[in-house]
């Protein structure tokens, strides 16, 4: 099995930058609450290494729904899927190196800038972690 290639079949990766900026935003925030939650939980002690607890959270996070559902929070939501360039779901190995590729890449302002350039000009719609994976992300809804 392999991915649909968009030329092929558009509808996979139609509106997916769109919908994977809702994504982000969504799960921005159930990233801060949760580090918010930790913080209280710590008795406001974590506040002192706020953006590693935050770090953590977040790749613990996407690492976890990425390699469950092959979708977090957000995806979920803006109806997206993680999938190997095969077409198979990512194992959780491939899920975490997703994870830590990602936080890493939001630290550096140019990385970033170039993640989503290669998102509006690469086929298959992937970001920088994306095209170094051998992964993207298309619409869940999609029959064929």
């Amino acid at each position: 099995m392999s991915l649909p290639h968009p030329e092929d079949d558009p509808a996979f990766y139609d509106h997916v930058i769109a919908k994977r900026f809702l994504a982000w935003l969504i799960d921005l925030l159930v990233t801060a609450l949760l580090t918010v939650v930790a913080i209280i939980l710590t008795l406001g002690f974590g506040a002192l290494i706020f953006p590693l607890i935050w770090g953590a959270i977040a790749i613990a996070y996407r690492t976890v729904m990425l390699t469950r559902y092959g979708a977090t929070a957000g995806m979920l939501v803006a109806a997206l899927r993680l999938r190997r360039l095969d077409g198979g779901r990512p194992g959780s190995t491939l899920c975490l190196w997703h994870s830590v590729i990602y936080s890493a890449s939001m630290i550096v302002v140019p990385v970033q800038v170039a993640s989503v350039a290669m998102m509006l000009t690469t086929p298959y719609r992937q970001g920088l972690n994306d095209w170094i994976l051998g992964t993207t992300i298309l619409n869940d809804y999609v029959e064929r």
